[in-house]
């Protein structure tokens, strides 16, 4: 891998919605003015929470049903459904266009990163592939209120056409935040709940698990072992472990509340 770039590996554990939430876009303005490397990280969440997509409406969520549960809702920097992470692990990419090893085009920047994540389900012994057809970036429209599992678009990464991994993506500056779940096991009843749903009846038949997929739990170890691995090979990338600097810290400080939905 000489000459490869050289992106930060930022390995969080598990954080509150909205510090989650302002690290990525914290780590999304400092790449894109030049004041910090391109970045895999790799985190979770705790306690569970409930995302919304940057312009989709509060009836996606149920509320009360959420503060009952302890789950946090906020809203996502990127576009999408809602989305309830709770046993996952979740990757975001920030990376300049254009610049090896990201295409310009957001299509196409897109596939990239799926196709890194594809390899890591590849690694763990999941058969895992790309859905044909157009990335919609733009999908849904700010009053949907179909939750993110209940059914995939292009590019997305799914085993037997059942979705395992649901993705997002902003531009800005000339970079990219992609980020996106990778469901290691299922809480149907806080699936369901958190969005007003009488049960996940609607939501199961179309997603998977790594539990399902391996028929063992997925330790989260292995599987951030497998992503770091299939993004330096696929990306052709040397990944070096580092924290954020003191510019991105407080920024995400200055930042989280304003993720935090009221209500």
């Amino acid at each position: 891998m000489n000459g490869s770039p050289t992106w930060r590996l930022v390995a969080d554990g598990d954080l509150p919605g909205a510090r989650n939430m302002a690290r990525d876009v914290a780590i999304l303005e400092a790449v894109s003015a030049g004041e910090a490397p391109p970045t895999l990280r790799l985190y979770g969440w705790k306690p569970p929470c409930l995302t919304l997509g940057r312009h989709q409406g509060l009836e996606a969520a149920d509320l009360a049903f959420c503060r009952r549960e302890g789950i946090d809702v906020v809203r996502r920097p990127t576009g999408g459904r809602a989305l309830l992470h709770h046993l996952e692990l979740t990757y975001s990419v920030v990376a300049p266009l254009g610049t090896a090893p990201l295409p310009r085009p957001l299509q196409d920047a897109y596939r990239t990163i799926c196709r890194a994540l594809v390899r890591a389900m590849h690694l763990l012994g999941v058969t895992a592939e790309l859905t044909g057809g157009e990335v919609n970036l733009e999908l849904p429209g700010p009053r949907t209120t179909i939750p993110c599992f209940e059914a995939p678009a292009g590019g997305e990464v799914v085993v037997n056409g059942r979705k395992l991994v649901g993705s997002a993506m902003r531009a800005h500056g000339g970079s990219i935040l992609q980020h996106g779940a990778i469901v290691l096991d299922w809480d149907g009843r806080l699936q369901a709940g958190s969005m007003g749903l009488a049960d996940d009846s609607g939501l199961r038949p179309h997603i998977t698990t790594l539990r399902d997929e391996l028929g063992r739990p997925a330790e989260r170890g292995e599987v951030e072992r497998a992503v770091v691995e299939a993004f330096s090979e696929v990306l052709d990338l040397e990944l070096a472990a580092a924290l954020l600097n003191a510019a991105e810290a407080t920024r995400e400080r200055e930042l989280a509340a304003s993720f935090v939905v009221a209500g």
